[in-house]
């Protein structure tokens, strides 16, 4: 359903180019130890991920902007609608952006690499292709 799309990509820890290999190393923002490890390329299409030091400098903008939109739409939820007083939502907000902030910083990477590589399906089908060809050569020898 949404193969092909860069909210695949986002979403899901997958490449943006052939959205199949994962693009951080763990699958947990929460295990602490390996929540900022990237694979140096995809395991598929060989997409470098870090095309030159310093291209995720831009992603701490794209950070700041989830962190605008959870602090409004948290704000607009608790103190606009279910009218919670304004000290109960700081004391609430404080320790969940504390928390979210691994899960802020993967998703950040991945919609800033998704601003400048494109799905190929291509690549993805040459990639499984000579995957397939190099099984196919090793089991004839």
């Amino acid at each position: 359903m949404l193969k092909g799309t860069k909210l695949n990509s986002i979403l899901f820890n997958k490449c943006p180019r052939c959205q199949e290999g994962d693009f951080f190393v763990s699958k947990s923002a929460y295990n602490l130890k390996q929540f900022d490890k990237m694979h140096e390329e995809c395991s598929h299409c060989h997409l470098r991920y870090s095309p030159e030091p310093g291209f995720f400098t831009g992603a701490m903008y794209v950070s700041y902007a989830y962190y605008v939109a959870f602090i409004i739409s948290s704000f607009v939820l608790f103190y606009a609608i279910l009218d919670i007083n304004l000290d109960y939502y700081l004391i609430v907000l404080l320790p969940s952006l504390i928390i979210l902030t691994p899960f802020f910083f993967r998703l950040a990477r991945r919609t800033w690499i998704n601003f400048f590589v494109n799905y190929r399906p291509e690549m993805a089908r040459m990639a499984g292709n000579s995957l397939q060809m190099k099984a196919n050569s090793k089991a004839l020898q």
